[in-house]
């Protein structure tokens, strides 16, 4: 591995004088002044203090195509006081009738299915990390932090205030961002700065500076430059206590225990470390309003993924959880606090040290559960970043899991009271957004005996308005082992390349199309063949952005473990047995500026054994806006093999009811039924934002099993209660 290691490592190499290029749009600047007099936050974008404020406006269209001036107009403004930010948008309607469209009114809503207006900050002029903020047409709020140079992660959640005013050729917006709320450089008096306007009716989404289509409007390489006529002011002292109380009851009818009373508190702290670092405090955390997980159909050999949902882990966490790749991932903090493992404590500091350097510290307490046998577990996370060029990186990551004592009456001593990781990666970023890469390297270790593993794997990337070639190798030794991380399988080699063509025709009712070819090959430690997929795939987008995939196949599978194709605890095929297999799949999404969206998508072909598999999915979705949302979801998986499995089907219904009353009263029910796992969720939350940042929740949680499976109940209906809980949560977010 080392000489394809080396190669790549020169390859990258050549490539860094293109990643230190000037910042491309450099002579897009917006001069920012102090505020004249008072900013009263209530949509109207016309009061005196703006008029002495420079206008931005002659927006470059990104979409549907990227050669030449937006259609639809844009006015923005900027200023700031001794606490605030303040920004100013007109935005007028383009010469399509009809009302603004929205899907509701709930906060971080979906980008592409809003009539929005989206601002972004890189407060470090550093094209890594930023922060972005926007109101869509109806006035909810989206907030995230930028990472990676334009990815958002909207669990970010933070205090600012503002309003929409809509009239019949426009809405304007008016928003404050007090100081506090952000964490910036003190002294500098250049940030990254960008706006974007996305415009349903109309298909167009626009931008301040010219973005090619490929690339988001986030995209902080692409930025313009605020300059600020004095640096900004310091944000003084910054602490907020944000505590918790709850109460709640549950039953288990299915393990017959008695009905269960729980009442928590917990407190939660954010202190501010100069302008650039934040630290958070956490003592007995709960989370008991996180969205559900999305339940899946599970053919797959190996583990599944779930995203995090806990904002705790999420906040600031890009640092620690995206450290390699999607499916090597040395951290990964489901693994911390799930499965009734209760966090006593724990404590985070992130943030920038300056410019070039970026520090991450994470330090989690769990307590005892001796109904899995888990001992009081310590979970601790080191990350180091440093910046290269104009946009690459080079970071470190350390992982440590230590365990007081695996002693327990229903488990014997586990051979590991520690589990340890070491990484190193580099990421390219060329300054004009073409190529990105990675070279990575893993090792773990363990108490004990057990013998260390390592991981070597990189990528390089080239991607422009018509051309994406990607080539990627991993190598995982059959040792390596990350238990606070996701890596689903070890012991193998992999090599993945894709290679795809977009046509842009200039007229016409095709917006794009283009195919894409994608392998990927599996070898065992020693070697040897052991799976591969083959695909090639043709793309078509509309005008009116609608989306049809179709794709042809090849799978190669020799297995390496034993394997039930049904994941239903039935028999299972043999190691070594090999299976081979063609498929085709189709796929469509119609445009989002419809009040009524659906999609499906098809799969058939063969699957192990010989035997065949048909996959039918379809979505729909319908809003009322802004105040209803109705979606749904129904996967069918028909699959036929020879004996002992023969004809398996799996139906997966999972439809949500929201409703959106204002921008702080929110309603949502989530009922999923999966056949492959017998049993049937509802879960329904309200929850009511009386103040910024501040909340009440209450949750109710019900999961059903079908009455033939439960011998001796007599309950009414199809389905039977398994286990009911019901929670009312308050938070509140205090400053000191």
């Amino acid at each position: 591995m080392k000489g394809p290691a080396l190669h790549a490592l020169a390859l990258l190499a050549l490539l860094a004088p293109h990643a230190a290029a000037q910042k491309q749009n450099e002579s897009y600047q917006l001069h920012i002044h102090r505020a004249p007099s008072p900013v009263v936050i209530d949509g109207s974008a016309h009061e005196p203090a703006w008029e002495s404020a420079d206008v931005v406006n002659n927006f470059w269209m990104v979409l549907p195509m990227d050669t030449g001036k937006a259609n639809v107009r844009t006015d923005v403004r900027m200023m700031y006081d001794d606490k605030n930010i303040y920004l100013s948008a007109i935005c007028f309607h383009g010469n399509v009738p009809g009302p603004f469209m929205v899907e509701s009114l709930r906060r971080d809503w979906g980008f592409g299915n809003n009539d929005n207006f989206i601002f972004f900050l890189d407060t470090f002029d550093d094209q890594t990390n930023g922060f972005t903020f926007g109101v869509n047409a109806a006035g909810a709020q989206w907030d995230g932090l930028l990472y990676e140079g334009g990815k958002a992660n909207l669990s970010w959640d933070n205090k600012w205030t503002s309003a929409v005013k809509t009239y019949d050729d426009r809405y304007e917006i008016e928003i404050a961002i007090p100081f506090r709320s952000i964490r910036y450089k003190k002294g500098i008096t250049r940030w990254g700065v960008n706006f974007s306007r996305l415009d349903l009716k109309t298909t167009e989404k626009s931008s301040w500076t010219p973005i090619p289509r490929h690339f988001p409007t986030a995209a902080l390489a692409l930025t313009g430059v605020l300059i600020w006529d004095e640096p900004p002011p310091s944000q003084g002292p910054n602490i907020s206590l944000i505590p918790y109380a709850l109460g709640g009851i549950s039953t288990d009818h299915q393990a017959n225990t008695p009905r269960e009373i729980r009442h928590d508190i917990g407190l939660d702290a954010k202190i501010a470390i100069g302008s650039a670092l934040n630290l958070d405090l956490t003592a007995n955390p709960d989370f008991s309003q996180v969205d559900v997980d999305q339940q899946v159909t599970n053919l797959d050999r190996y583990e599944l993924f779930f995203p995090e949902k806990r904002q705790f882990f999420l906040e600031n966490g890009d640092q620690f959880a995206n450290f390699g790749y999607a499916t090597i991932r040395p951290f990964f903090s489901r693994r911390i606090g799930l499965g009734g493992v209760p966090i006593r404590f724990g404590a985070r500091l992130s943030g920038k040290l300056n410019k070039d350097w970026r520090l991450g510290i994470m330090d989690m307490q769990t307590g005892a559960e001796d109904g899995q046998g888990l001992p009081p577990q310590n979970f601790s996370v080191f990350a180091l970043q440093r910046r290269l060029f104009s946009r690459s990186n080079i970071g470190i990551l350390l992982v440590d899991k230590e365990s007081a004592s695996y002693q327990s009456a229903t488990r014997p001593p586990a051979p590991s009271t520690y589990n340890r990781n070491a990484g190193l990666e580099y990421n390219l970023a060329s300054a004009d957004n073409l190529w990105t890469g990675k070279l990575l390297y893993l090792r773990s270790f363990q108490s004990g005996n057990q013998k260390s593993g390592s991981v070597y794997a990189g990528h390089l990337q080239y991607n422009s308005r018509r051309w994406l070639l990607l080539g990627q190798s991993e190598n995982i030794d059959p040792h390596y082992t990350a238990e606070v991380g996701y890596v689903p399988r070890n012991g193998y080699r992999r090599g993945l390349t894709s290679i795809g063509y977009t046509f842009l025709p200039e007229g016409g009712r095709i917006l794009s199309h283009g195919p894409i070819l994608n392998s990927s090959n599996f070898f065992d430690w020693q070697g040897k063949l052991s799976d591969y997929e083959t695909t090639l795939g043709y793309t078509v987008t509309t005008r009116g952005l609608n989306v049809f995939t179709a794709t042809a196949g090849t799978d190669y599978v020799r297995l390496l473990q034993p394997f039930d194709p049904t994941n239903s605890g039935r028999e299972k095929l043999e190691t070594g047995t090999v299976h081979r297999w063609n498929f085709w799949t189709t796929k469509f999404d119609s445009k989002p500026q419809s009040v009524l969206r659906y999609g499906f998508s098809t799969l058939y072909g063969g699957y192990y054994a010989n035997g065949t598999r048909l996959n039918l999915t379809s979505t729909i979705g319908y809003r009322i806006q802004p105040y209803v949302s109705l979606t749904g979801s129904v996967s069918y998986n028909d699959i036929r093999l020879k004996e002992p499995w023969g004809h398996n089907t799996f139906w997966l219904i999972g439809p949500r009811f929201d409703v959106t009353l204002t921008n702080t009263l929110y309603f949502t029910t989530f009922v999923q039924y999966n056949e492959q796992q017998k049993n049937m969720n509802v879960n329904t939350r309200i929850q009511w934002r009386y103040k910024p940042a501040s909340d009440v929740f209450l949750v109710w949680t019900d999961n059903y099993m079908p009455e033939y499976l439960q011998p001796g109940q007599n309950a009414p209906g199809l389905f039977a209660v398994k286990n009911r809980a019901l929670v009312l949560k308050w938070t509140y977010w205090w400053n000191l």
